[in-house]
């Protein structure tokens, strides 16, 4: 019952994280690109991510064919599983909010994209990032599976780190020196606080 109630806490969160894009894609599709960036290899990153993070956890909940693959963690872990999905969900929601017409879900410079440097982006360089860093920790405490719950990490850590620098040397090539000297003043995925 216990795995039941976390599947659906994480279902319910996946819905809410389309819920809180969908309205930023559509609105976004009007924007100019100006620079593509968007190669092989990023296509098949982001099919990676999609598979790892909507479609294999939707498979698992919906059918028992992943059920040989089953971990049983403690109850507790599961817990903060579902306490983290607040705050990724907020981070989720900020850094939409904050990019506006800037937000892309592929590397790509839009006509008139400024850099966003205010609001949460004052704080952490790339809190969409770190959002979903959190939603895939709470994807393998909440969906004990080997490959549903474990895929989230897999597929997005690749995406991640195949792509974090390609994007930072896109912004430095766009915004210059605002970009060199907003990455020195931030960090990353965690806020600067010191």
């Amino acid at each position: 019952m216990m795995r039941l109630i976390f599947e659906i806490a994480f279902m319910v969160f996946w819905i809410g994280m389309f819920i809180i894009r969908y309205p930023h894609a559509q609105k976004n599709k009007g924007n100019t690109i100006q620079k593509d960036r968007k190669t092989r290899e990023e296509k098949i990153l982001l099919a990676m991510t999609s598979l790892g993070m909507i479609l294999l956890p939707v498979f698992f909940v919906a059918t028992p064919f992943l059920n040989f693959a089953i971990y049983t963690l403690p109850v507790v872990v599961s817990y903060v599983g579902i306490d983290l999905l607040v705050p990724a969900g907020i981070l989720f929601y900020r850094s939409h909010w904050d990019l506006g017409r800037n937000w892309s879900a592929t590397l790509e410079i839009r006509e008139e994209h400024s850099l966003v440097v205010s609001c949460i982006y004052k704080h952490i360089r790339h809190p969409m990032y770190t959002a979903i860093w959190i939603w895939v920790i709470c994807q393998a405490l909440l969906l004990q599976n080997y490959i549903a719950g474990l895929s989230g990490i897999v597929s997005f850590g690749l995406l991640y780190f195949l792509r974090v620098g390609k994007e930072e040397n896109m912004m430095k090539l766009q915004f210059g020196e605002k970009y060199i000297s907003y990455m020195k003043s931030t960090k990353r995925l965690i806020p600067n606080l010191f």
